[in-house]
């Protein structure tokens, strides 16, 4: 994580607010993933404002609720941005300008990752009032940004948030660890049956392993037989692999779980799912919002990592992690959204004894399970 002393080149506040709380409107126009990685940074903004909205697309919405020091949760479905945008609408661009300048913002601050532009955006800050428009931009903005950020080389996307709000005048407090987090208020964890076929051993904490094996990328998850082949060697190892996926993924994670493992496909909110993975000893996950989920709980990460997009920038952040996956493959920095190669072999080339093995590095054993091995204390492996 990026030193508190890399962080110290702020701006000013806006001009004549320095008597007065600062209403902040914090901008993440992407996807659940995004707007967790953007967290540590919106806390900063409210440890520093007070008054922090979020602005998120309908794909981050469940993220945003999460997150805290969110005091309102805004929603716009914005045509420059997602994997699905919507066609303009003049309606409700009109509708978004006229919410905001109600709202009255000092400070705007747009998150977004490296490839995205945050000009759109800005211009409609602009034609709300905002009176201080700050955002990372290789483009000229003009008149648009009041701070133009450059995004310093070789941060993780949390750390380049952090530097973002630093640029905007905030801080996090020495007692925040800059960490990802949700509020600690989840809801309880929904009960699950055991596998077909297995006595009554689900549910019991710290004895399981969730296996996510979709992602809103293609290109960033694994084969689904390769998912199953890891599913059922975990259930071999003695855990109780639980199997989640949205409602989109019924038909992938009933496959995946076989009659091994239990389906959650479909079962879970964001905030459910992140109350069960907060249970698990381990989360075996590729490139995905849930693996953002399972680093905001403080849960273990076995990532499969397709490398379309740099490892160093997109990790989960902050929990033990092992990462697998070829990260020299040919479709490196593609940001391919399918697998640019024959046979996908940067996650194909993953076995499950990799998995297995990776599992046991970062958890403690089942109940049940040979003796020997703990989680360990501290851990990155790559």
């Amino acid at each position: 994580m990026t030193s508190r002393s890399a962080l110290t080149n702020a701006s000013p506040v806006p001009d004549g607010a320095a008597d007065r709380q600062v209403r902040v409107l914090a901008v993440r126009l992407d996807s659940d993933g995004d707007v967790l990685v953007t967290g540590p940074a919106i806390r900063a903004l409210a440890a520093t404002y007070g008054q922090v909205d979020l602005l998120v697309s309908g794909a981050g919405t469940q993220a945003a609720a999460l997150l805290p020091g969110v005091t309102e949760t805004l929603r716009f479905d914005a045509p420059w941005s997602g994997t699905h945008p919507p066609r303009v609408s003049p309606e409700a661009v009109l509708d978004l300008v006229a919410g905001l300048i109600a709202r009255r913002y000092d400070l705007a601050v747009i998150f977004t990752s490296f490839h995205q532009s945050p000009l759109p955006m800005a211009l409609l800050a602009r034609l709300a009032g905002v009176r201080q428009v700050v955002a990372t931009s290789e483009d000229y903005p003009g008149s648009l940004l009041d701070v133009r950020h450059h995004r310093p080389p070789g941060l993780h996307e949390v750390e380049a948030c952090l530097d973002l709000a630093a640029r905007a005048g905030a801080q996090l407090p020495p007692e925040d660890d800059g960490l990802l987090a949700v509020h600690d208020a989840l809801p309880p964890v929904p009960a699950w049956p055991a596998p077909r076929g297995a006595g009554d051993t689900g549910g019991r904490d710290g004895d399981t392993v969730v296996l996510h094996p979709g992602a809103s990328v293609p290109a960033r998850a694994p084969r689904p037989e390769d998912s199953r082949a890891f599913a059922e060697r975990l259930a071999h190892d003695g855990w109780d692999v639980l199997v989640t996926g949205t409602a989109m993924e019924r038909e992938l994670t009933s496959y995946v779980a076989g009659g091994h493992a239990v389906d959650l496909g479909g079962r879970t909110s964001l905030a459910e799912l992140a109350a069960v993975l907060r249970t698990a000893a381990c989360v075996v996950v590729g490139n995905t919002g849930p693996a953002h989920l399972a680093a905001a709980v403080g849960t273990p990460v076995v990532s499969l990592f397709a490398p379309v997009v740099p490892l160093e920038r997109w990790s989960p952040y902050g929990v033990p992690l092992f990462v697998l996956g070829d990260q020299g493959a040919a479709c490196r920095d593609t940001r391919a959204r399918t697998c640019p190669v024959f046979g996908h072999p940067c996650l194909a080339s993953v076995t499950p004894d990799q998995v297995s093995d990776a599992v046991a590095r970062l958890a403690r054993p089942p109940a049940g399970a040979a003796a020997g091995g703990r989680r360990p204390a501290v851990g990155r492996w790559f």
